[in-house]
Order: structure tokens, then C-alpha cells, then sequence
């Protein structure tokens, strides 16, 4: 018996064999950890819509923007305790 979750070509990205006395619950633990290793979620929500190209570099420039803020955040709390001194 397999486990596998196809793609929409008929390629299998995701696949386990059940191993001999393998119980059904160990076989599917290791599934979604094989699927979430191969980032396989991720790659299906992405593909669910089409971004237009304007669309898709506004989220990305969106995205570069919370991650400078995120980065200030963390390196700006250093930055004003060496200013004070």
C-alpha cells in the first residue's frame, strides 16, 4: 500500500510506502511530515490564483517592507541603547 499526493501533471511529489506491521496512523505521520518537508502546502496556495505581474511585485515589495521593519525592530533597540552612552 502508498500513500501520494499527485500533482495536477500526474507526477508524484509527495509518496510512502506502508512498511511491514506499519500501522495506518505512523504511515500518515510520516506523510504529513514528508509533506511539510517538501513544502508542498505552501506551493498548492500559491498556484490556488493568478497574481497579474503589477499585483505580484506589490506583495512582494509589501513583504521586503515587513521584513526591513522587522529587522529595524530587532536592530534598532541595540542601536538606541549604544546611542545614549
Amino acid at each position: 500500500m502508498r500513500i501520494a499526493v499527485t500533482w495536477c501533471r500526474g507526477v508524484s511529489v509527495a509518496e510512502i510506502r506502508l512498511q511491514e506491521c506499519e500501522s495506518i496512523e505512523n504511515a500518515l505521520r510520516r506523510f504529513k511530515r514528508k509533506v511539510q518537508a517538501e513544502d508542498i502546502i505552501k506551493e498548492v496556495k500559491r498556484h490556488s490564483y493568478y497574481l497579474k505581474p503589477g499585483e505580484k511585485r506589490r506583495v512582494k515589495q509589501a513583504l521586503a517592507r515587513k521584513r526591513a521593519r522587522k529587522k529595524f525592530r530587532k536592530e534598532g533597540s541595540f542601536a538606541k541603547d549604544s546611542r545614549r552612552e
